[in-house]
């Protein structure tokens, strides 16, 4: 599986504009975000569609599919939940 391409993520231009508003993220390159200086959240595509792989707290990366609106919005939640507490 490989990151997503930009012509890709153009496809979560709502989805990346909502991440960039929470705050202590910062993002690098498109669509690949650190919190500090860790890795917290980017976002990988193969022939099955689009996924997200986010550190929630101290774990390990999880990898959560981003094609359809309610993976999106399950996405943002969870990432709100752990940014704002």
């Amino acid at each position: 599986m490989r990151h997503a391409r930009p012509e890709r993520l153009q496809a979560l231009a709502g989805l990346l504009d909502s991440l960039r508003a929470l705050p202590g993220l910062t993002e690098r390159q498109t669509g690949i975000f650190y919190v500090k200086s860790r890795a917290y959240l980017h976002f990988h595509e193969d022939r099955s569609g689009l996924y997200a792989d986010i550190r929630l707290g101290d774990a390990d990366f999880t990898r959560l599919p981003v094609d359809t609106m309610d993976d999106q919005d399950r996405l943002l939640s969870l990432a709100r939940a752990d940014r704002l507490g």
